[in-house]
Parts: C-alpha cells; structure tokens; sequence
C-alpha cells in the first residue's frame, strides 16, 4: 500500500519535492490517501506526490517546473466539492497541489469592508475573524468548517446567504492568481468600481483549477446585523411557499437575507438521523419554509418584520403553522438542522443528486414536472428536494426506493439526471447551480451547452494553459 505510482519519474519527483521541502512532500501512499478521494466517494485518483506549498512563490516555482516537464496539476483546497474537480485521475502522471499552508488573513480593512486572505483559510476562521473585527463575512455552507476560500472561490460557492449578499463571484473585488507558467497575477486590489478592461478575476473564479491557482483574494465584509430572526413556518404546497416568499419580500425588503425551502421527506430524515436536533413544529407539514430576517437598525425592528411577514401568511391562509426563534440559540438550532439536514440522506442508502437553478417563480412548476421524471426512471424512488428557494437553487436529490439495491440504483445515475436536467433546460434553468461541474457533468456540458460556448470556453482554456497541465479532464 505504501509503494508510490511509478507514472512519475522518481528524478522528478525529486524536484518537485526539494521547492517545498521533504516536510511537505507527502510521497507514502498512507499519507496521500486522504487527497485522492472526495467526500462521496465516487471518484478516486492515484498519484506519487502531494506538494504543500507555503508561500506563493513555492507555487509559482511548481508550475514553472511543470510546465517545463508537462506534469499535470490538480489545485485543492479543503477537498469538500461534490463533482470531483479536485480529485486526481486514475493515471498517476498527475501531482497534487494543496494550498491548506496558505493559510494567512493578510489584512482586515474595516474602513473598506475588505478582507484580503489566502486561499488555504477555511471559511469558519474567515467568518469569525471578520466577526471578531465587527463585521460580517456572508458566505455560509454545511462545509464552512472544513472548506477553504480558495476551493469556494474556483467552485464560485452559493450556500444559505446567495439572496442578500450574493455567491462568491459577488463576494470577490481582486485574487492573486499562479498561472501555469508560474507566472503571478497580483489584483489584489480593494476596488468596488473599476472598468479598465476585462475583468479578469471572473475568468478564474468558478474555473475549477482549470486555468491558473487561486492563491489568495480580496472578499467583500459587510456591517453585522443588529437583529437577526429565525423563523421555521409549515406549509401545504411549494405554491405557497412561493406565495411566501413574494410576501417576505414586500415587506422585508432587503432584510429578508435567507429563504430556505425544505421537503417533508428531507425534514422527516434529519429528525430520523441527526443527533441533538429537535422538532422545530408540533405538527408535520407537506412543506416546510427557514426564513431569516436580518435588520441593520435594531433587534426590535428585526423582530416586527419577521412578525408582519408570518402574521400576514397566516392571515392569507398561505402559512399553516410558524415560530420564531426566542432566541439567538434556538435560531442557531434551526440553522443547525438545515446544515445537517443534507448528510442525513446518506443513511438512506444510495442517492443520486441534482444540483439546478430554475427562475423562482417556476420553482413549484418544476418540482410538479420533475416527480414525473424521477418515477418514469425509478417509479418507488424517494425525492428529496430542499435546496435555497430564494434564489432559485434547489437540491433535486433521488434516494433509492427502500427496499432498492444501492449498485442497481446508481446504475440509472446518468440516465436519471437526464430526466432530471431534460426538466431544468425546458424551464431555461442550470444543472449547475453551486456546485460546478469538475468530472461529474463535464460529458452533459459539453453534449447540451450551446456549441458556440464552449468553443469560447475552449479558447479560453487554449489561451492560459496551452500544454493543459491545469486540472486537466474537469469541466471541458
């Protein structure tokens, strides 16, 4: 088990390994394991090395010599993304390049509401140092307390805060980028306003890996709110959900900072699986709706807001049952069971997942269409739909039937997300909402996406990595 690959020269090995030095070459196969293999368990790569750069020119000075000798490159961060962009192929002629030592906050700039950080900083340290500064740092995912800035800023990351603040795209004013020559891109600038030519940050954020190495960005902060409520309501239909959401909008506004819809089924599992969490309803509903209002004024006028929009949905029969939160750690609690809630399908057997986007106000018609597809695939199947209501992503998951076979359910995988994404496209929508595309739906990209993009895709990609040692087999 311990005997490395022998795609790669052991010279060259050798050479890689004297830029970061032997404390940082993993070469035992023990030690590598844990990089070659994503959190779900679908893809698994081989390689002889794995490269912990601690500084930017450590990277820069790995991509000159892989280029110089056409040796493949996967970046990875916190190894938490769910398509495979991070994961090594089956050759063992690619090296792993991790950025968790580049893990420092440079600067904090409250008067710009700025931070600039390293690519390695896992976003719980981020969130909480920008807490600790009087601030707020939005970008919130069930893996915020493994996943790093630079694996969320190359997946261009959603998660729960995408209504109000945005995705990471939005969230990003400068990066510092190696390109595969080893050149360094520096535009770590502070900016909110600069039109002098293409943007090129965008060209890397969301680009997987696949046309330079996001080294360390400059991230949007916001004031904190002064009041923040949590409410859990219970509703009869997707419809109503909908009829709740335009409702919070009128009436919040911009304070209405998370709108999160949730299945019965999904709900029924975390209640079934998670530990700690309780029943936020004393009765079951076919729909359930976590709503947050987040107010820059006061705790009260948070407080009446949240207040207005449910009293208003009960009184217009599109809310069965509500509560707020009485508390900051019972609205943490709700939170908490939304985060597990997407971990407590695994006990359920095997599950084939949709990751799509579809213009709100189609949401409840898609569900409706989509539960017809599943059951022309699989007619005992368990949809397990939740996902970020509010702007319009919705985790479309499939569970097997109960009694189902885990092997025989996963070998419907493609021809179930076909059904699926057949649905997504007549609605206009995207069978990439936040998640990206790595190896899971690069073939279904390139099949369906309009031939005219991904020829620009191609040309971009020819542009910054002509030898196509950056993260090659991911995306196109």
């Amino acid at each position: 088990m311990n005997d490395a690959p022998s795609d790669l020269a052991p010279a060259l090995i050798d050479r890689f390994a004297a830029i970061v030095g032997e404390n940082y070459a993993l070469r035992d196969q023990q030690d590598i394991a844990p990089y070659l293999t994503e959190r779900r368990g679908l893809w698994h790569g081989r390689t002889a090395l794995v490269l912990r750069p601690g500084s930017v020119e450590e990277v820069s000075h790995i991509m000159r010599l892989a280029t110089e000798t056409g040796t493949p490159v996967v970046p990875q961060s916190g190894n938490t993304g769910l398509v495979g962009a991070q994961v090594p192929d089956a050759s063992g002629r690619q090296i792993v390049l991790s950025l968790s030592r580049l893990n420092r906050i440079r600067e904090i700039d409250v008067l710009s509401n700025t931070v600039t950080a390293e690519a390695g900083v896992i976003l719980q340290t981020l969130q909480e140092a920008a807490d600790a500064a009087g601030r707020l740092f939005p970008l919130s995912l069930a893996a915020q307390g493994s996943c790093q800035i630079g694996g969320n800023l190359s997946s261009n990351a959603g998660g729960t805060g995408v209504l109000a603040y945005g995705n990471a795209r939005e969230l990003c004013l400068g990066v510092e980028v190696v390109l595969p020559t080893g050149e360094v891109f520096d535009d770590l600038r502070k900016l909110k306003k600069d039109n002098t030519g293409y943007d090129l940050k965008n060209l890397f954020v969301g680009a997987e890996g696949t046309l330079g190495i996001i080294t360390a960005a400059v991230l949007k902060l916001f004031p904190k709110p002064k009041g923040r409520e949590v409410a859990f309501a219970g509703l009869s239909s997707p419809e109503a959900a909908l009829s709740l959401f335009g409702l919070a909008m009128d009436r919040a506004g911009a304070s209405l900072t998370a709108f999160e819809l949730i299945a019965k089924r999904p709900y029924d599992y975390t209640l079934k699986h998670a530990q700690g969490v309780t029943r936020p309803l004393a009765e079951d509903w076919p729909w359930y709706v976590l709503m947050q209002v987040s107010s820059g004024r006061s705790e009260e006028d948070g407080r009446a807001l949240i207040e207005e929009v449910l009293s208003a949905g009960l009184e217009q029969g599109i809310v069965g049952d509500a509560v707020i939160a009485a508390s900051l750690s019972q609205g943490d609690a709700f939170w908490n069971f939304r985060e597990v809630l997407p971990e407590c399908q695994k006990p359920e057997g095997a599950s084939i997942k949709h990751d799509i986007s579809v213009p709100i106000s189609w949401i409840p018609e898609f569900i409706g269409k989509a539960a017809g597809a599943v059951a022309s695939v699989s007619p005992d199947a368990r949809v397990v739909c939740f996902g970020h209501m509010g702007d319009g992503n919705l985790h479309y998951n499939i569970s097997r039937p109960v009694d189902g076979d885990d092997e025989a359910f996963l070998g419907l995988y493609h021809t179930m997300n076909k059904a699926v994404h057949d649905v997504v496209r007549s609605f206009h929508g995207s069978i990439s909402a936040e998640h990206g595309i790595g190896q899971l739906k690069r073939d279904e990209l390139i099949a369906t996406a309009p031939p005219m993009a991904i020829d620009l895709m191609r040309r971009v990609k020819a542009a910054f990595d002509p030898a196509g040692i950056m993260n090659p087999g991911k995306v196109i």
